[in-house]
């Protein structure tokens, strides 16, 4: 369970990738002579990062490899901060925007599963580890989603969170709003 004190404090979300936006698979081929990387996104995930923008909280995504297919997904989530680092220092890149947006560590929530989030996991307010995350990622968190990454863990810490925050139905009643449904109260 989120501590809704904590929730309401948060400013800024982060997450990792690999293992955490996907199950960690990576398929790697080549067309036409380039290398060609892919990999799965679970769709439930792309509408917990909406609704968490919905919110007016900024997500940002911060991975260890290169790639396209993260860029991509990210542009089409459009999280409003993307950063790429192929030797996986994230705590610099997660530092860095937290200066740049003037949102403190106390303020800040990281989603990740392996030791390259560790660094953030302990620093921030509110540390998520997904179901297949490490031990050492496990036991860094306040919470810990039933779901794995890449099959709807992101959507299940988003609603835990919201609902913490005290904003789920409000959240949920817009979304459906905008989608035509006149019901939505």
């Amino acid at each position: 369970m989120i501590e809704p004190s904590v929730a309401r404090r948060i400013k800024l979300i982060g997450f990792d990738v690999d293992g955490t936006l996907t199950d960690g698979g990576i398929y790697l081929g080549a067309i036409g002579g380039q290398p060609l990387e892919l990999k799965r996104f679970d769709i439930q995930d792309g509408l917990g990062v909406h609704l968490l923008r919905a919110a007016a909280l900024p997500v940002v995504v911060i991975t260890g490899r290169g790639g396209d297919a993260a860029r991509q997904r990210a542009q089409e989530l459009q999280v409003d901060e993307f950063v790429s680092d192929t030797a996986a220092r994230k705590l610099p890149a997660f530092e860095a925007i937290l200066q740049k947006r003037q949102v403190r560590w106390e303020e800040a929530c990281f989603i990740g599963d392996d030791l390259p989030d560790l660094p953030i996991l302990r620093r921030v307010a509110l540390p998520v580890a997904v179901a297949n995350a490490s031990k050492e990622v496990k036991e860094a968190a306040r919470f810990t989603t039933a779901a794995g990454g890449g099959h709807g863990a992101v959507r299940e810490f988003a609603e835990a969170f919201l609902k913490a925050r005290g904003v789920w139905n409000d959240v949920v009643r817009a979304y459906l709003r905008e989608r035509g449904d006149a019901t939505a109260r």
